[in-house]
């Protein structure tokens, strides 16, 4: 083979030096190009999220019902994996799940005290301001068709127990065999939409029916937006989320929230219909 000539190799050694030149102005050309295009899905996704706030998610109240001793949970919240864009629960991964949901039904809560506020806490103690919860709750076992009784109790555990604080007040579960079916009932149906989970949107309905009637009485569909960056940068993504509609206070008990506003307990007032 011929050697190569001295402006045969300088030329090809321009052309390498200028190579090895061109290739961090072309990564950096590449990843222009990438955070262009992440910054518009990130802007769509967005807009799609707010379009979905505006004109679809949110609350429709028909029918409230006064006295309400006792109602029926038809299914029960469980904890899911929040890193999974897939997961199922993932519009409320905040809420409290398996016995916390059940006992938030049964737990008092605080009266609105600011103007315009139409939030408000709910909580397991028994302060003098507080308004009681529901008497019993009735939940349906998913594994047979069941239903269990659920009754809410308070004691002091300090008087035998002498590693809690003295005057501490502690909420008990207590469960026993049901009763005759409440009439009015809660459920849900988390829904799982490829289309929207692939843009981070997750989104689930919470339905108070009548069993009598089986009249839709109220029902609130929310959606959460967790952009799908996030599954990359965030252990539990969807406990960050951005929701509609959500609640001021108390994001563990937000279905509870809901409830109250149809469904009212004996001696409690109705919560003002949320903005």
């Amino acid at each position: 083979m011929p050697a190569l000539s001295v402006k045969t190799r300088w030329v090809l050694g321009l052309l390498a030096v200028t190579a090895l030149l061109a290739k961090p102005a072309y990564d950096y050309h590449l990843a222009r190009q990438a955070r262009a295009a992440a910054q518009a899905r990130y802007a769509a996704d967005k807009a799609e999220f707010q379009r979905l706030c505006r004109e679809v998610a949110g609350y429709k109240f028909y029918r409230k019902a006064e006295n309400v001793e006792g109602i029926l949970l038809l299914k029960v919240r469980r904890d899911g994996d929040w890193q999974d864009l897939m997961a199922p629960g993932a519009a409320f991964a905040l809420e409290g799940t398996d016995e916390s949901y059940i006992s938030s039904f049964l737990y008092n809560r605080d009266p609105i005290t600011t103007a315009g506020d139409n939030s408000y806490f709910v909580d397991g103690g028994q302060a003098a301001s507080s308004i009681s919860g529901f008497k019993y709750v009735e939940v349906v076992d998913e594994r047979n068709g069941e239903r269990v009784h659920y009754t809410p109790r308070w004691d002091e555990p300090w008087q035998y127990d002498k590693s809690y604080l003295k005057g501490y007040i502690k909420f008990w579960l207590d469960k026993s065999p049901p009763l005759d079916p409440p009439r009015y009932a809660v459920t849900f149906e988390d829904h799982v939409v490829p289309e929207e989970r692939a843009r981070g949107l997750a989104s689930s309905t919470v339905k108070v029916i009548d069993t009598q009637t089986n009249e839709v009485m109220a029902e609130m569909l929310r959606y959460a937006w967790s952009p799908p960056g996030a599954f990359s940068r965030s252990a539990t993504p969807w406990l960050s989320a951005y929701k509609c509609p959500g609640v001021g206070h108390g994001s563990s008990t937000a279905t509870r929230q809901f409830v109250d506003r149809v469904l009212v307990p004996p001696g409690a007032t109705a919560p003002p219909p949320p903005k």
